[in-house]
């Protein structure tokens, strides 16, 4: 699998076997996000990475995983992997970091997906709930989770019709309307 197929076949899952991911793969999946581009080259940020069910546990009621649903996952299809994104406040104030968390973030997400893991990036969270019960140090800041596991639904796209909002289908796949590349391409 290259880039562009990655980024293609990357889709965000919300439902998760509760297979353990290896610890090697999560290590390859934070190597990738360490080598992601960073203003400056300061590379403020860091990685927690949080498998076990207690601390998974002190996370679920502190996450919303689909912003147009009224909808979290029961704690049984939750990711058995994430990775907080953390960012060192003694290398960089957290107001100048997001385009570093996103450049990790998405190399994150790219990364699982080469892996043949799905992947959940969330930013609905309680940031100070999630640092206090993760009981990092003041320095550090989080900026998303991202949630990594065997897929447990199927994700696909398609061309807006009438809505930006994704949806689940009878059979809990999700589905996301995409605007097309003609409408996001601007012609000068």
């Amino acid at each position: 699998m290259n880039v562009i197929e990655a980024s293609k076949a990357r889709r965000t899952i919300r439902k998760f076997k509760q297979k353990p991911v290896d610890k090697e793969a999560l290590m390859q999946i934070i190597d990738c996000a360490r080598l992601a581009p960073y203003g400056a080259n300061l590379q403020p940020l860091k990685f927690a990475v949080i498998t076990s069910e207690e601390e998974r546990r002190k996370l679920f009621p502190l996450i919303k995983y689909a912003g147009y649903l009224s909808w979290n996952p029961a704690f049984e299809e939750c990711p058995p992997a994430f990775i907080a994104i953390l960012n060192d406040t003694s290398l960089k104030p957290t107001s100048k970091s997001e385009c570093d968390s996103g450049a990790a973030g998405m190399s994150i997400c790219l990364a699982a997906t080469e892996l043949g893991l799905g992947s959940v990036w969330l930013g609905a969270i309680d940031r100070e709930g999630i640092k206090s019960a993760l009981e990092l140090d003041e320095r550090y800041d989080i900026t998303y989770l991202v949630g990594i596991g065997y897929a447990a639904q199927e994700g696909s796209v398609y061309d807006i019709e009438e809505s930006i909002k994704y949806h689940f289908d009878e059979n809990g796949n999700v589905h996301v309307p995409k605007r097309t590349l003609a409408e996001v391409l601007v012609q000068r």
